[in-house]
């Protein structure tokens, strides 16, 4: 992690698991290692495209371990902490820790309906829990129980949470968390944000799945978009972009698993009950993909991780 926390793009990985459940290591550690020789500034497993909710701790914490012996301190590890208790919540929070993490990313998996009060100390028992940064993370297509802007107003002011990813389409949203917390936050763009956006009104990044299918193109749009160079920014964010619409049409974890088989990962198919890629999907991710890799050679030239944006 630089000196100034996290920033850039941290692609969210899958989660490859065979039939009978066992973490496929080699597989996600290749993968790892190539992305990080794409230039991205970290890694986050166990997200939405890591499919956590159909994972059990075992798993988990497999994934995690691999993931951080990977990376070998090469770039940071933020991990998905995803629970319906508090209790949970908090072991998840310090084992990670203790496995060599450097940050958390912190979900609320609620069943039943939940007030703001409960929603803040869920958060907040998890920003407690390490000495780690915190990014909160909010879903409101998924998410039960949502984070609203006067939680994360208070949230902001405890001393590990300093980050947020929000994945809902409202761009105008993350202004209006910029202008509320001050400064005390800074915001990652989704896979449901146009990221140059995101970043023309100060985001730090983004998280999101799309970038394990193109680690590269996604770290060049963060660096013409940090040099201010908006017109080649928006040509590639363009290309991009029609990525993202894949991602809304088809099952995201399937899309990003049936992209990665394209590439030569067997990472698999989603957990079950999800279905795999349909052959007309596969064929729309194939294009894409193939539409990317034509665009200009000189995004594929790996940057420095030193820098600092």
């Amino acid at each position: 992690m630089s000196a100034d926390g996290f920033h850039g793009v941290f692609p969210y990985l899958v989660s490859p698991v065979d039939a009978a459940g066992r973490v496929k290591s080699a597989v996600l550690a290749r993968l790892c290692d190539d992305l990080i020789a794409a230039g991205v500034h970290g890694l986050s497993p166990l997200g939405s495209t890591g499919e956590f909710a159909y994972l059990n701790w075992a798993q988990k914490k497999r994934i995690v371990e691999v993931v951080v012996d990977a990376a070998a301190g090469r770039v940071p590890v933020v991990p998905g902490v995803a629970a319906s208790t508090t209790a949970d919540a908090v072991r998840q929070a310090k084992e990670f820790a203790a496995l060599g993490c450097a940050g958390i990313l912190a979900i609320l998996e609620a069943y039943f309906p939940l007030d703001d009060e409960a929603i803040h100390d869920y958060f907040a028992a998890i920003a407690g829990a390490t000495d780690l940064p915190v990014v909160l993370y909010t879903n409101s297509t998924f998410q039960r129980a949502d984070l609203s802007l006067p939680v994360i107003e208070r949230l902001s002011r405890l001393p590990t949470v300093r980050y947020l990813k929000d994945a809902s389409p409202n761009t105008g949203r993350l202004l209006s968390i910029l202008e509320r917390t001050e400064g005390r936050i800074e915001v990652f763009a989704a896979s449901a944000h146009i990221p140059a956006a995101v970043m023309l009104i100060g985001g730090r990044g983004w998280m999101a799945g799309p970038a394990c299918l193109a680690p590269r193109q996604s770290v060049a749009l963060y660096d013409f978009c940090r040099r201010g160079e908006w017109t080649a920014a928006m040509d590639l964010q363009r290309r991009l972009w029609r990525l993202n619409q894949a991602f809304a049409k088809y099952n995201l974890a399937a899309c990003i698993k049936g992209g990665l088989a394209l590439q030569g990962y067997a990472v698999g198919d989603p957990l079950p009950p999800q279905k795999a890629l349909s052959a007309s999907g596969r064929e729309d991710v194939r294009q894409l993909l193939t539409q990317l890799t034509e665009f200009p050679s000189s995004i594929h030239q790996r940057p420095s991780q030193g820098e600092n944006p």
